[in-house]
């Protein structure tokens, strides 16, 4: 029954359209009646010079609903519907700026749905804030003996990260991942002691010119910056809504020096500021461990460098670290 008036209607649209009732009519007819009518198209003689009109009509047939055959054509829709042993043809009206073929008049719904898989987007691009400090070759962040002169003032011994590029990569899920990208990492080392550093014979060794001439030494730090890429694998722990979702990740960060100098500012009668730009037998390259862990608002980090500060048997044998807050995070 349903392919028969699909093949009515459709011989009815496409042959009647010049006809005098409109197709919206006729099917209303073959509804009351219950009947199948077919009706010839009339003969329309055209000359050679006039112009040849074609209407194209869609139709459609639902294969997943069979009770139902949806038939378009411009932007009318007809629906024909067999339940129950009986048969019965719909044409809605729908104002043509809302048409929409795929809704369904019952429940709105939409016959076939798209959803975007979520990705997984880890934590690296942001800048971040904390202290450095210095261990030594036991792991003890306590300067004794020849390091003692390395002693820092951990509360003006800044880190400061900005890290502005970040690719992540899912594991087929957006709770697990890979996160690597390019950030620079600047260091501020704030000796307590009155001392600084210089190059002697080829090796770093302590600067004791502003005791030996009883100066008052105001500031002495050494600074440091780095072009920084990480490996980090991050895992996130989805919260009650999933909007918000604890993540810790952990992994390497490799570094490049880009520059570094110290700085002395002193009195001698007024104030005075040595300014040395200088390797000071830094290492050129290292790498570090990370870990990192927040939730919302409360990001923190933490890095070590297992690599010396300087290079072997040119300067004392330090490890950096780091501590600090994510205060603005970029993805």
């Amino acid at each position: 029954m349903k392919r028969l008036l699909t093949f009515s209607l459709a011989v009815l649209i496409v042959f009647g359209l010049s006809a005098q009732d409109s197709p919206e009519n006729m099917l209303k007819r073959l509804e009351d009646n219950d009947t199948i009518q077919v009706t010839e198209p009339d003969t329309l003689s055209t000359q050679a010079s006039e112009p040849y009109v074609s209407k194209t009509i869609d139709i459609e047939i639902d294969e997943n609903k069979v009770d139902t055959t949806r038939i378009r054509f411009g932007k009318q829709k007809v629906y024909i519907i067999e339940k129950d042993g009986s048969t019965a043809i719909e044409i809605p009206e729908k104002d043509d700026d809302d048409f929409d073929f795929d809704d369904d008049d019952d429940d709105r719904d939409s016959d076939f749905t798209y959803k975007r898989k979520p990705r997984f987007e880890g934590h690296w691009a942001g800048f971040e804030w904390g202290f450095n400090g210095f261990m030594d070759p036991n792991q003890s962040i306590n300067m004794k003996d020849d390091l003692k002169y390395l002693e820092l003032r951990q509360g003006r011994s800044w880190n400061i990260n900005l890290n502005i590029l970040q690719y992540s990569l899912g594991f087929g899920t957006d709770k697990v991942g890979l996160v690597t990208g390019l950030g620079f990492e600047f260091n501020d080392y704030h000796f307590r002691n009155k001392t600084n550093i210089k190059v002697d014979n080829g090796v770093t060794v302590v600067d004791s010119f502003y005791i030996n001439n009883n100066y008052n030494v105001v500031k002495s730090k050494l600074s440091t910056s780095h072009l920084t890429i990480p490996l980090l694998l991050e895992f996130q722990i989805p919260t009650y809504n999933d909007k918000h979702r604890i993540f810790f990740s952990t992994g390497v960060i490799g570094g490049v020096r880009l520059g570094t100098h110290t700085k002395v500012v002193y009195e001698d009668n007024n104030e005075q500021k040595d300014k040395v730009k200088d390797d000071f037998n830094l290492a050129a390259f290292r790498y570090g461990i990370t870990a990192r862990i927040g939730y919302r608002g409360l990001k923190i980090f933490a890095n070590y460098y297992p690599t010396a500060l300087f290079e072997k048997d040119k300067g004392p044998d330090v490890y950096p670290f780091s501590v600090g807050l994510i205060l603005l995070s970029f993805n």
